[in-house]
């Protein structure tokens, strides 16, 4: 059985499956590179000079020099990556011949800075520079990706890493399992994302292209795959089955590696799937989103196929203003391979829906024209320029439509240039539009050489005026159930109001016809004893929603009846429940609350702010400004009418009020503005005070309609410590029974089977069958029934109860998360079980508290990476650091006591981080392999051997190239322990003895003997040293 860890489950074999895509192997023991960039200077040179063959080594040296003061903008690599994609000038990559390029990876390369330091698990160079890097944990690790994830944010937050963060293009997360649909965060699986300063964002790939993997992956290379194993000191997992098992190229590690690594798909990605995106926080970089990818990609197979119009039915909330933002950029190249120029248009209905668009596409960097009226986009189109703008940079057209006139012809064929390719994104082409005499229908006509593709987040269930000769069909769909799964939208939740209310309601309405007599509807809804209760209630239920939460940050909006019912509302707010600070006038900005919600008192559950939003209160840009505070959280309420049903975009919004009937796709579209993922939230949530249930199960039937027309038709075990043989034999039976449906001689394949398993009650059946196995195997040989061992292979059960461990430890971290109990359980999880828990502490002691448990996290950090923890030294500073945080829970510690045990905490982390630095070295003498750095200790600690330690390094590293040879060629030696310690005798005796003139008897020399094969027998049985 061999080592059994991330390295030789997940690591080594995805290095072998990414050499198999045409990356060259680099031990990093015989090369250099750039600490300060971790840019290889002489693969870059030699690649760069290849593609620019112009370029002479002092030119070469000059840039590398120019791209590490790039590397030092507080831009997020943008500079970087514009250096980086650009085809003018000098060429870091060559996009036109992609394969032209030098692909290499390596290994634990150290991203260090003074004393910070990470090292990702695989990173990916092409030409030299670091761009990608993958970080991998085995399956059913305790706290699956999440700890990686908060790993990756403390790293990228620290600007000590600003260079690597700035250079990193793409990262790859994963604990080499399945996704699980049901998870509320990224838990298991394989996520890809880009850097951030502040936090990443994980997103799933699910690969949608049959891969020709017989043209994409290479041959598997015996010798590259012996290299790789030596590098690595893991040459005893060459023939375990768990390593052949792990090699497969549909792993989701390996699999997900050929959807982003494989040359083609990695050119893509670098030149058109990135993004930045300057938000009101700072800039961002986005990574297009794996629907995005191949929505493009359909793009331009429809094109290739002469197809000019389709539909991509992408659901709500998965981004198809970033989508049409991508295919501006991947088009223009399309479109100039081909000598043509595009010129690019998106066309809304609604101003408020120009207004973001213009804001999302000039936040990525685009150069937005507008238009408003039919004379100004006539005159547009019959324009012989492509841009308006004088810099050149890439830009489109943003029409709104919305007050265009219905007249037959809005240009003649003649008013458009046929050297110039116009391509129309048409958004929300769920609307009707009128084919005898609308806008597009003319168009259409106008400009029979445009490409017109629609934009839609719900199906096209209208056939009032739905007309496939008119959109086309469907290019790419995403559906609403795909992007839950990816964690992109939420499932929503429809609350009726309660009954009680409902009989307040009732009362009021009585109460009116009773004063008025009979009046029209909407007048009694936006009456005064109507609305207060209805306000009242929905207040009073929001205050509880928050509670029930306990998250003060989350706002609500109510859709309201008419526009004198949202008025009504809003003032009876202010006079009811709006504080003085927090009135938000309907005719001016809105005005800042009193604080954030991070910092409100006691009772910042409150609902204490509101604003009015329709179309005849206050300017445009009023408005633009209120949800701009809504959105940053400056304010709880939104009354709306009409505006923000569609297109509005707000991740805190989580609570809606619907008052009124709301149709068909317009129903869809309101219901989706709670549908953001927020925070741990699992839900949207709809409260009904307009009965929409029976309008949403017709509107949900279209919609399935058309995705159908789309797709196509504890348990104990022994009740004694001693047992007779019979009884044993009979257990033993009973666990073959309980395993029966597992395969136990393969630990990846059993890990794999048991990862299904969601039920803990079944997962601890078998973790207490293969736990009840451990103890009979000590009764067994306790008791001399020698003969019952040969029944059941007990070590391999000892590693599946591992296993079966880890993803009982899964399952709790999950159903913690989905019970919201996070504020223990999974700090105790992320700071390792030490729980801090300051109260009543001043600003200064916020600050000790800070340094302590950062320093904390650091020595318990440098220790883990201890890799000898046998050392009396280590052992010593293990004990110190247990005595001082002995009571673990550091609760209400005063400043001294802080200062203290920082002071402390601070010795012992510059003692181990010294060992470690010792040790490092000398593992650094035996080809980075720790188990002869402890061998070399232990002699050394030993004094019986007198040589110099020169000559210990020379003997010691004599026996390890012929142990390593020997355990390459045949890594059964280690099944017969004793045969291998035979051998290792041997070997021991020559090389110290006979060639390096040792003396020693014959007691030394088993001594050093059993160093040997201890260290050869714990690697291959994956034990803790």
């Amino acid at each position: 059985m061999a080592t059994f860890n991330e390295d030789s489950r997940v690591k080594i074999p995805a290095i072998l499956h990414i050499c198999r895509l045409g990356y060259e192997y680099i031990s990093l023991k015989h090369t250099n590179w750039d600490i300060e960039t971790n840019i290889f200077p002489e693969i870059f040179a030699e690649a760069v000079s290849k593609i620019n063959p112009e370029l002479d080594p002092d030119q070469i040296a000059r840039l590398l020099q120019d791209l590490t003061l790039l590397l030092d903008n507080e831009d997020l690599g943008k500079a970087f990556y514009e250096k980086l994609t650009s085809e003018s000038g000098i060429r870091l990559i060559d996009f036109e011949d992609f394969t032209n390029n030098t692909f290499n990876i390596v290994t634990e390369l150290p991203y260090k800075n003074g004393d910070d330091e990470f090292r990702p698990d695989i990173i990916l160079l092409i030409n030299g520079m670091p761009l990608a890097f993958i970080e991998v944990k085995k399956p059913n690790n305790r706290d699956g990706i999440i700890a990686e994830r908060e790993r990756i944010n403390r790293r990228f937050q620290n600007s000590k890493f600003k260079k690597f963060v700035n250079i990193t293009q793409l990262m790859v997360f994963s604990n080499n399992m399945e996704y699980d649909n049901d998870d509320i965060e990224p838990l298991q699986g394989v996520f890809y994302a880009s850097p951030s300063y502040k936090q990443p964002i994980f997103n799933y790939f699910r690969e949608e292209e049959r891969l020709d993997l017989n043209n994409i992956l290479s041959e598997e290379n015996e010798e590259v795959e012996a290299f790789i194993l030596k590098d690595n000191n893991l040459t005893v997992i060459k023939n375990s089955p768990e390593f052949i098992t792990n090699k497969n190229v549909n792993t989701p590690t390996n699999r997900v590696s050929t959807s982003l690594f494989s040359k083609d798909r990695l050119a893509f990605i670098l030149k058109y799937g990135i993004a930045y995106v300057k938000e009101n926080r700072g800039i961002e970089k986005q990574i297009m989103r794996y629907p995005q990818i191949f929505a493009t990609k359909a793009i331009e197979r429809k094109l290739d196929e002469g197809v000019k119009k389709g539909i991509i039915w992408h659901t709500q909330g998965s981004g198809k203003t970033a989508l049409a933002y991508y295919n501006t950029r991947y088009l223009t190249d399309y479109f100039q391979k081909k000598q043509v120029i595009p010129k690019f248009y998106f066309i809304v209905d609604r101003l408020d829906l120009l207004i973001q668009a213009k804001r999302e596409f000039s936040a990525r960097g685009l150069v937005v024209h507008t238009v408003n009226s039919k004379d100004e986009f006539v005159k547009d189109i019959r324009a012989t320029t492509a841009i308006h703008n004088n810099t050149g940079k890439p830009e489109i057209t943003v029409v709104n439509i919305q007050k265009f006139t219905e007249e037959s012809n809005v240009v003649t064929q003649q008013d458009y240039d046929i050297s110039i390719q116009s391509v129309y994104f048409l958004d929300e082409v769920h609307r009707s539009y009128n084919p005898t005499g609308s806008f597009l229908a003319n168009l259409t006509q106008s400009d029979t050489n445009s490409i017109k593709i629609g934009l839609t987040g719900t199906p096209l269930i209208s056939n009032e005026y739905y007309s496939k000769d008119l959109f086309g069909n469907y290019i790419h769909k995403y559906y609403y159930n795909a992007s839950i799964a990816d964690g992109y939208t939420l499932r929503l939740i429809r609350e009726e109001i309660a009954s009680d209310y409902k009989i307040v309601l009732q009362e009021a309405l009585d109460r009116i016809k009773v004063l008025k007599g009979e009046i029209k509807r909407e007048k009694v809804f936006a009456h005064h004893s109507f609305v207060e209760p209805m306000l009242d209630y929905i207040i009073d239920d929001f205050e509880k929603t928050r509670l029930t939460f306990s998250d003060v940050s989350i706002g609500g909006m109510v859709v309201c009846d008419s526009s004198e019912q949202a008025k009504e509302m809003y003032n009876i707010f202010n006079e009811k429940y709006a504080t003085e600070q927090n009135v938000v006038n309907e005719y001016s900005e809105a005005a800042e609350p009193e604080g954030k919600y991070g910092k409100k008192l006691k009772n910042s559950y409150k609902v204490k702010s509101a604003a009015l939003i329709l179309h005849d209160i206050g300017t445009k840009d009023e408005r633009k400004d209120i949800v701009e505070s809504f959105k940053e959280g400056e304010i709880d309420f939104l009354f709306v009418y009409n505006m923000l049903l569609t297109g509005f975009d707000a991740k805190r919004l989580k609570k809606l009020y619907i008052g009124r009937l709301i149709k068909r796709h317009n129903l869809l579209q309101t219901l989706t503005r709670v549908n953001r993922p927020y925070k741990k939230f699992r839900y949207g949530y709809v409260v009904d005070f307009a009965d929409i249930r029976a309008e949403f199960d017709a509107t949900n039937k279209a919609y399935f309609d058309e995705l159908q027309a789309e797709l196509g038709d504890e348990m104990v075990f022994y009740s004694n410590l001693f047992k007779s043989k019979e009884e044993i034999e009979i257990e033993i039976a009973e666990i073959k029974e309980i395993l029966f449906h597992f395969d136990t001689s393969n630990a990846e394949v059993f890990q794999q089977q048991i990862s299904q398993i969601k039920d803990r009650d079944k997962v601890i059946a078998i973790k207490n069958a293969l736990g009840n196995a451990k103890s009979l195997y000590n009764l067994i040989r306790l008791f001399g029934h020698y003969d019952l061992l040969e029944r059941v292979d007990f070590k391999k059960l000892a590693q599946l109860y591992r296993e079966t461990e880890n993803h009982l430890a899964l399952l709790n971290t999950r159903e913690s998360l989905e019970n919201n109990i996070d504020n223990t359980n999974l700090l105790n999880v992320a700071l390792e079980d030490v729980l801090f828990h300051f109260t009543k502490i001043s600003e200064e002691e916020l600050i000790l508290a800070d340094e302590l448990k950062d320093m904390l996290r650091r020595t318990r950090e440098t220790m883990a990476s201890n890799f000898d923890k046998k050392d009396p030294e280590f052992v010593s500073l293990y004990e110190e650091l247990r005595r001082l945080f002995d009571k673990k829970n550091l609760d209400e510690i005063t400043q001294d006591e802080m200062r203290r045990n920082i002071g402390a905490l601070t010795q012992i982390y510059e003692k181990i981080k010294e060992l470690n630095r010792l040790n490092n070295l000398l593992k650094d003498k035996y080809n980075s392999d720790p188990k002869y750095a402890r061998i070399h200790k232990r002699l050394l600690e030993d004094g019986s051997i007198t040589k110099k330690e020169s000559q210990i390094y020379d003997a010691l590293q004599a026996v390890k190239n012929e142990a390593d040879l020997q355990v390459l060629q045949n890594t059964r030696l280690l099944n017969n322990q004793d045969y291998f310690s035979s051998q290792m005798m041997r070997l021991v005796i020559e090389q110290f003895m006979n060639r390096h003139k040792f003396a020693l008897n014959a007691e030394s020399s088993k001594y050093i003997n059993n160093l040997v094969v201890s260290e050869y027998i714990n690697e291959f049985y994956g034990r803790a040293v």
